[in-house]
């Protein structure tokens, strides 16, 4: 599933040795200056080939992972990222974030700014609802960090069609008693978000910054915002692999780096407690005491199997902390499959974890080294020309009128890349796509990247990095894969030529039904 080495690579003649060095090079001078201490898989316990037995576990599975990081006794044992990601880019967190707003909550607390058992509608007093229902009136802070809000429907996609999400919030109906039933809901954490902007006069990432950000030495994340300029909270939070790891290694030591208190070691107990109990699924597929989703919550950290903890987010993004075994696992990725991802780590890094030492294993350290160098998410496979290329290459397709304000599309048809061109009134929107090997380059095209929430979504015209490459399905049918590798999904872009028309699909990885964007129909005008 996984190759070794970028296809272009290879073809500008590069050995697997030299790429390994490479990229282990740049990620040594990157953690030289901001990362974790290194260390080897067996000097801390871990064998170096039951990580690679993980890598070909995961190889053979449909898990597409973007990095790991995986952490011993403090030190980095094993990282690898598959290109186009890369360890000095950030990566969308999902819900990853909840865990990071749960500890902005955690460090106001310590300062005295708030209590978990405040009532949430002291904060807001101008944004209550003409009537304050019991249920609501009973509101802590603590039901909004423990997912027992007492909603009986999610309300995040509900609030964020609002201009005022707070307001928004508090006017949906708490039908059950707050702290009686868990209801997973992303709203309640931007309500966190939103009383400790209250409390702080910052947003959740300012605030955080010199209290968390600074002193782990994590550089350039960013954060979403609602309409009202307040971090999303649930959502939103854009970081490295590194800073994960990071962020899992101060859990995992009581909120202590070097000698510097970061958070109470009060706190991070309180936070990674069970407080409440999920509900079995109605059809379960498995058994309670294997499922990860059923192992109690607490403020904003999800118990694991093996007395483990964790912060994740949709599509498999990970900070796994397993005090037992003093190690973090830090994860990123698309998977549909997140309980998957998990058993992987259980079946193959788990029992990995020695209490000592093991003796030194030079040839399969450096076997290792190189693999994780040289992972890399492979370009579409399939043929790279048709005759088809040289009667549309140059030409000018004239769009119908569409809902993304495209008017027309151009194609043209080089040696090692293909250049697609998309204009509207004002704006060009070019994207190159490399023929057996990822292009490089940064779009704002309307639609794109996909995403699963709209709320938080950054303004038109943001620029985003993306990597493409395409093939031939077949030859009338030419087919992009754009990767957006600081986020976690992907777009397929089919472009069907009949004649002097063209036709052209996008599909995101996000959704394996019908996209919500328009399917575009043209005509060569040129």
């Amino acid at each position: 599933m996984f190759p070794t080495r970028r296809t272009f690579l290879k073809q500008l003649g590069f050995g697997a040795g030299a790429l390994a060095l490479g990229a282990a090079l740049e990620r040594r001078a990157f953690a030289a200056t901001r990362g974790l201490p290194r260390s080897t898989p067996e000097a801390e316990g871990v064998s170096s080939p039951a990580i690679e037995a993980f890598l070909d576990a995961l190889a053979q599975s449909k898990h597409e992972f973007h990095s790991i990081v995986v952490a011993r006794h403090g030190r980095v044992i094993a990282e690898g990222w598959w290109a186009p990601y890369a360890a000095e880019l950030p990566h969308t967190m999902y819900s990853m974030s909840k865990s990071f707003t749960s500890t902005a909550v955690g460090l106001a607390v310590a300062e005295g700014k708030l209590s978990v058992e405040d009532k949430v509608t002291s904060f807001f007093p101008d944004d209550l609802p003409k009537v304050i229902s019991d249920n609501l009136a009973a509101l802590q802070v603590k039901h909004l960090l423990t997912m027992s809000v007492g909603n009986e429907h999610e309300p995040t996609y509900a609030m964020v069609e609002q201009q005022n999400w707070v307001r928004a919030f508090l006017a949906a109906p708490i039908t059950h008693t707050p702290g009686s039933v868990f209801l997973y809901n992303s709203a309640a954490t931007y309500m966190c978000s939103a009383i400790v902007q209250r409390v702080t006069g910052q947003k959740v990432i300012d605030y955080l910054t010199p209290k968390l950000f600074t002193p782990l030495n994590i550089e350039g994340m960013t954060w979403e915002t609602c309409p009202r300029g307040i971090n999303t909270g649930g959502w939103g939070l854009s970081i490295q692999t590194e800073g994960l790891a990071k962020f899992g290694q101060l859990y995992l030591q009581k909120g202590k780096w070097g000698s510097k208190e970061i958070l109470p070691p009060a706190w991070v107990e309180e936070a990674t407690t069970k407080h409440i109990q999920q509900p079995d699924p109605a059809k379960p597929s498995r058994p309670h005491e294997d499922n990860d989703w059923v192992q109690g919550y607490g403020y904003q950290f999800w118990r694991c199997r093996h007395n483990a903890f964790r912060g994740d987010g949709a599509f498999g993004q990970f900070t796994i902390v397993l005090p037992e075994q003093d190690a973090v696992i830090a994860i990123t990725g698309e998977s549909a499959d997140l309980q998957g991802e998990l058993d992987l780590v259980w079946q193959h890094l788990l029992p990995a974890m020695q209490e000592k030492p093991l003796p030194a294993d030079a040839a399969a350290q450096t076997r290792l080294r190189e693999r994780l160098a040289g992972l890399a998410l492979p370009p579409p496979a399939g043929p790279l020309t048709s005759p088809v290329a040289t009667n549309i290459s140059g030409k000018m397709f004239r769009l119908n009128t569409n809902s993304l304000g495209l008017q027309n599309i151009s194609f043209d048809f080089e040696m090692t890349s293909v250049h697609c061109t998309f204009r509207t009134e004002q704006d060009t929107y070019a994207i190159s796509s490399g023929l057996g090997a990822w292009e490089h380059g940064e779009t704002a095209l309307p639609g794109t990247p996909p995403r699963i929430i709209s709320g938080g979504a950054p303004p038109a015209g943001t620029r985003h990095k993306v990597a493409a490459a395409g093939t031939w399905k077949d030859d009338q049918t030419w087919v992009m894969t754009w990767r957006y590798y600081e986020t976690p999904h992907h777009d397929t872009v089919s472009c069907h030529f009949d004649g002097d028309k063209v036709t052209v699909t996008f599909q995101a990885s996000t959704n394996r039904g019908k996209d919500k964007r328009p399917v575009l129909q043209g005509q060569i005008v040129s």
